[in-house]
């Protein structure tokens, strides 16, 4: 399983409901996407910085969902380019499902032939 942090520079005037008003613009799209675990919607204390973190089974599930035409529809509606990194999940404490998931495979590792 795999974290993706992807970040954002907040458009010029834009705040807290103007941030939330584009994320609402997407829910459906990753509702729809069968391969998303999860996807969380920030922004920073400074409002200068807005990301995403998505949970995903692998790196190749979450740069299919944030392919070159992806890239290109952040630029137009935010004038910039979004960073991501990835990151091996190794364990989610779950205390709303009162459960702590660990998560065996190294995603960066080839699979053993």
């Amino acid at each position: 399983m795999i974290l993706e942090l992807v970040e954002f520079d907040t458009p010029a005037g834009w705040g807290r409901e103007q941030v939330m008003d584009d994320a609402r613009k997407v829910f459906a799209k990753w509702q729809a996407n069968a391969e998303l675990r999860r996807k969380h919607f920030l922004i920073d204390e400074t409002g200068k910085t807005t990301a995403g973190v998505y949970i995903w089974p692998s790196v190749e599930a979450a740069k299919r969902a944030h392919n070159a035409e992806w890239q290109q529809s952040v630029i137009q509606r935010t004038g910039g380019a979004a960073r991501i990194r990835y990151f091996d999940l190794l364990a989610l404490v779950d205390n709303e499902a009162g459960k702590v998931t660990e998560f065996a495979d190294n995603p960066f590792e080839p699979a053993a032939s």
